[in-house]
């Protein structure tokens, strides 16, 4: 399982996140803020589960390229 989390009020609107993952962010059109799509919010940390490992790689290409870190991802 690949447990995936963002903190979506520290994020700039960089983009890098949807260049690496496209199929799991996307960009708000509201506020120009990163959207972790499908997720659950949990006191501002937006986070999926998935039993998908084909996501970790490019989630880990996201969480590396965010410049600002507040992408994290874990494979249990």
């Amino acid at each position: 399982m690949v447990v995936v989390t963002l903190q979506r009020e520290k994020c700039i609107g960089c983009n890098y996140c949807v260049e690496m993952a496209p199929e799991q962010f996307a960009m708000s059109k509201k506020d120009g803020k990163s959207v972790l799509l499908h997720a659950q919010n949990k006191k501002g940390f937006h986070t999926i589960k998935s039993h998908d490992d084909d996501i970790f790689d490019n989630c880990e290409q996201a969480a590396k390229a965010c410049p600002v870190k507040i992408i994290s991802v874990k494979s249990i």
